[in-house]
């Protein structure tokens, strides 16, 4: 089951376990940001290097998956990511399993903004 794969990531990086972060991922992983293709991560080690830095510098960092949805060897959960670098972070990512090693992901994540932050247009209206 890919999910249980995927909650074995999350231990791991809740634990701030990087030997466990690296276990998790095939040799061939290839981690993609489509909105964003300068962060794309290729191979496991590469992937142990960004949580090291991660971890440093967001020591209280926590990763939950809210919700997901298996199909086939796909999980797309949504993610949010709390204190990292002083901010929140939710979103997607579509992460593909395949004999029980993650082997590529698909990063949708953004920071959230604040309840009172300007939104494209104009200001918010004041709610009732």
């Amino acid at each position: 089951m890919s999910r249980s794969d995927v909650e074995r990531l999350i231990g791991a990086l809740n634990g701030h376990d990087l030997d466990g972060v690296e276990a998790c991922f095939g040799p061939d992983f290839v981690g993609e940001w489509p909105a964003h293709p300068a962060r794309d991560v290729h191979g496991p080690q590469q992937v142990r290097r960004n949580w090291e830095m991660i971890f440093k510098m967001s020591p209280d960092i926590t990763v939950e998956m809210t919700n997901a949805v298996e199909v086939g060897n796909e999980v797309w959960g949504e993610w949010h990511y709390t204190k990292a670098a002083g901010q929140d972070l939710r979103g997607v990512i579509i992460i593909t399993v395949r004999d029980g090693l993650i082997r590529r992901s698909r990063f949708y994540m953004e920071p959230v903004d604040a309840a009172d932050a300007a939104v494209p247009g104009g200001p918010r209206l004041a709610r009732d």
